[in-house]
């Protein structure tokens, strides 16, 4: 099974919030992300961190709508970073230097990011709320 990181670690090696990052996941299927039932957190493989740094880049430099930028991130991911659209418009891109920087910037957000809890939280037994 390849490695999964967190939204936290996602969203730091991406340079987005948490919660941008949650709702585009929530609202669109995003390969290489696994989402399970509600209360389990979402687990990204460095596939699905590809698709989504490719369409945050997308998103940022040609203002695409997010649903727009997820399809052509994937097309771009399976397609060695190229794309050729049907009125002829040409797109490339140097993958195997993207996906460089994006394990760098992976490499140092799993260093710094929150480790998620684990278990049941502590009980208050003063009755305050702290």
């Amino acid at each position: 099974m390849p490695r999964a990181y967190t939204i936290a670690t996602a969203a730091l090696a991406l340079g987005t919030s948490v919660k941008w990052l949650d709702n585009v996941m929530s609202h669109n299927r995003v390969p290489g992300v696994a989402q399970e039932r509600q209360g389990i957190s979402r687990r990204l493989t460095v596939e699905g961190l590809l698709v989504l740094a490719l369409a945050v880049l997308l998103i940022q430099e040609l203002g695409l709508p997010t649903v727009k930028a997820i399809a052509l991130a994937e097309d771009l991911a399976k397609s060695e970073g190229r794309h050729i659209a049907q009125q002829g418009l040409n797109l490339g891109l140097d993958l195997p230097a993207f996906r460089a920087r994006l394990l760098e910037s992976l490499e140092s957000a799993v260093e710094i990011a929150p480790v998620p809890k684990r278990g049941r939280p502590p009980r208050n037994k003063t009755g305050r709320l702290d």
